[in-house]
């Protein structure tokens, strides 16, 4: 397949960007774009076609949830049956920011993006183009890594052509990206919150949360 390849200042993203990247989304398109820790593979969360592409192109199984981006703090109420009071201490204080809440998911996603676990991972991005983009389309973005499965994440555009040039419908180009680690992850879909993962937030600064 054709993919175009677009390339982009982060800081300075216009509105006629932002425009088109959201009618590739619209149009069940999957792309290829820079976050504030790697490069994602990002389609509407609500299309379970683009989804079973994200799945075969990360060479994933298909019963593993994948993660969101939201606009603003108010749009995870859209997304989960419930959001219990430690949400609103983690966002207040980690987002905007590489942190990721996994909530239990709400009825209107689809099987494909929640698993059988019926959770949903969810980030609100420090890149504000992004938060631009997610309002914009007027859809969470899917925002799984873009690497295949078992594979190192990938920070640098040329890498991202490389794997997924011919692939994917748009790839983003935005240079190298910030972050060095991937997002933290605290799953609170339990009585008792856990860190899934350490990233970019380092357990210390959760702690006083993981008791």
């Amino acid at each position: 397949m054709k993919t175009q390849i677009i390339a982009i200042t982060p800081k300075k993203v216009g509105a006629a960007e932002i425009r088109m990247i959201a009618g590739v989304l619209a149009g069940g398109g999957v792309i290829v774009y820079p976050t504030d820790t790697s490069y994602g593979l990002g389609a509407d969360c609500y299309s379970p076609s683009a989804i079973k592409r994200i799945f075969e192109l990360k060479q994933r199984q298909a019963l593993k949830a994948l993660p969101v981006l939201v606009a603003d703090v108010a749009s995870v109420r859209k997304i989960s049956a419930q959001v219990p009071p430690l949400f609103h201490s983690l966002a207040a204080e980690f987002w905007p920011g590489p942190l990721t809440i996994v909530l239990k998911a709400a009825d209107v996603l689809p099987a494909e993006l929640i698993g059988p676990g019926k959770t949903i991972g969810i980030r609100l991005p420090a890149v504000p183009w992004l938060r631009a983009l997610v309002r914009r389309a007027g859809f969470p973005l899917i925002a799984t890594s873009a690497n295949i499965s078992g594979r190192k994440e990938i920070y640098s555009a040329e890498k991202v052509i490389d794997v997924f040039n011919h692939k994917v419908d748009l790839i983003i180009n935005g240079g190298r990206t910030a972050g060095v680690m991937p997002s933290t992850v605290v799953d609170l879909t339990s009585r008792k919150p856990f860190l899934v993962r350490e990233g970019a937030i380092p357990q210390s600064k959760l702690s006083r949360y993981l008791t």
